[in-house]
């Protein structure tokens, strides 16, 4: 699965986002997320914060939703291209 995992994230960094190729990056980006089982994170929206008495199962769903979350935006902020 390893292996998987890393020549799937190789789309992202071959093919970084500049400008004119939104879709192709899109396309693979959501190859990879959907791969991790994270895709939910660009389809979903950002779920409300939850009470301070909420169910602990509600909580770690939140918790799970937030650190995917995190982790995406991390994967596609690296995707990107940066002029220096």
């Amino acid at each position: 699965m390893a292996n998987n995992n890393l020549s799937l994230q190789s789309l992202l960094e071959k093919e970084k986002l500049n400008g004119i190729n939104f879709l192709d990056w899109f396309q693979n980006l959501r190859i990879v997320l959907k791969q991790e089982r994270r895709e939910y994170v660009i389809e979903e929206p950002v779920p409300d914060e939850l009470a301070t008495n909420a169910p602990r199962a509600d909580n770690d769903k939140f918790k799970k939703h937030m650190d995917d979350m995190l982790d995406v935006r991390c994967r596609m902020s690296n995707a990107c291209h940066h002029d220096p």
